[in-house]
């Protein structure tokens, strides 16, 4: 897939590019992501390299991840990072993201959470958008809890971060969540089938 943009009411979310390198290394050294993300600890800046000219466009050719940088539509700084993956089987995909330190509890993030759950429904045929977190990280749950998700429950050794199994919280967001149809019949259980 060709990269495209997307935007919401503030927001733009774009294509990482090589001018992204500083400004991701930059809000990469913030202990919290590298707590609390797969980003590796310590971050350097060919960590940024890799991510913004390598990784993320091999991405978008390959269609196994979208990664997008997350800005202020009328321009401004970084606001963060989110990527939409490929999971296996068919239209089953998942949200990632980070917020800079600087830009977190405005709704940012929420906001764009949305916009490409969206995308990933009417673009990708996504039928569910699953999010997972390791078990502690209540920010990243109030971000999908704000955009809708449903909790499912936890993993035990349900995610793995920097060589340590942990435990993990997750929980999914289908197209009827949304108001928009799913590419398949959806027969939840004791439910009547809504057709796609």
């Amino acid at each position: 897939m060709e990269p495209i943009t997307l935007t919401t009411g503030r927001l733009l979310l774009r294509p990482f590019t090589p001018d992204d390198t500083d400004t991701v290394y930059e809000a990469c050294q913030d202990p919290d992501i590298q707590r609390w993300t797969v980003v590796p600890s310590p971050y350097a800046h060919a960590d940024a390299e890799f991510f913004t000219e390598r990784l993320s466009p091999e991405g978008w050719r390959d269609g196994s991840m979208y990664n997008f940088a997350v800005v202020p539509r009328e321009g401004g700084p970084l606001i963060g990072a989110l990527g939409i993956n490929r999971r296996t089987g068919p239209g089953l995909y998942e949200v990632g993201f980070w917020t800079a330190k600087e830009q977190r509890g405005r709704g940012f993030m929420t906001e764009a959470v949305l916009c490409a759950a969206r995308w990933s429904f009417t673009a990708l045929g996504c039928d569910r958008l699953e999010w997972k977190a390791e078990t502690g990280n209540v920010p990243s749950r109030a971000v999908a809890l704000r955009a809708g998700f449903r909790m499912e429950g936890e993993q035990r050794s349900g995610l793995l971060n920097k060589g340590v199994r942990r435990d993990a919280w997750m929980g999914a967001l289908l197209p009827a969540d949304l108001g928009l149809p799913g590419t398949a019949a959806y027969v939840p259980q004791g439910g009547v089938s809504a057709a796609p």
